[in-house]
């Protein structure tokens, strides 16, 4: 498990477009379904992933404890499917519904969201307030695998409880670490 951090894309950014189906319900999800939310974070993960096994409970939690509120959540897995057959969209499927994941996992066959966001590992995280600019890129919390620290998604949720109050995002943001995007 080879450790990788996250580009730490310039905050101001704005949203790269994209499409992509939803694993779950086959719906095709855009940035731009999202426009009446406040916020909208897009999560890079997978199945397979240490690092992303050791955080998906507090992922799904998260995703439940932020429904009904004006946060947008689209998760994306970006592996190459043929080499990582864990992260093939049946097995995706089977993941969101494990975990009860209320927003849409999106898989990103050709790679060229995770391009777009210049994603580097999974998980990896970008959060994007009301007018759709990047305000926060980083990990979900200190606790990594092995290291004893428990997974409270601090970081991340302190991040969208600015957004969604209308307050400035603290701007030192650690990255967020995981294994790297398995590139085709």
């Amino acid at each position: 498990m080879a450790l990788t951090h996250s580009t730490m894309l310039e905050l101001g950014t704005i949203i790269p477009d994209f499409q992509l189906p939803d694993v779950v319900s086959g719906v095709m999800i855009r940035p731009g379904q999202f426009a009446e939310q406040h916020g909208l974070l897009v999560m890079f993960i997978c199945r397979h992933c240490p690092y992303v096994v050791h955080v998906q409970q507090e992922l799904g939690r998260l995703g439940r404890d932020y429904a009904g509120t004006s946060l947008g959540v689209i998760a994306i897995s970006s592996n190459d499917a043929d080499n990582y057959p864990d992260d093939h969209p049946d097995r995706l499927r089977a993941m969101a519904r494990e975990l009860e994941f209320t927003f849409p996992y999106c898989y990103d066959e050709t790679q060229a969201v995770a391009k777009a966001f210049t994603a580097a590992c999974t998980p990896d995280f970008f959060l994007f307030d009301k007018t759709r600019k990047l305000v926060y890129r980083g990990q979900l919390d200190d606790s990594r695998p092995g290291n004893g620290k428990p997974v409270t998604g601090k970081d991340l949720r302190a991040a969208i409880e600015a957004v969604l109050s209308d307050r400035p995002v603290v701007r030192d943001q650690r990255p967020s670490a995981g294994c790297n995007i398995k590139w085709k």
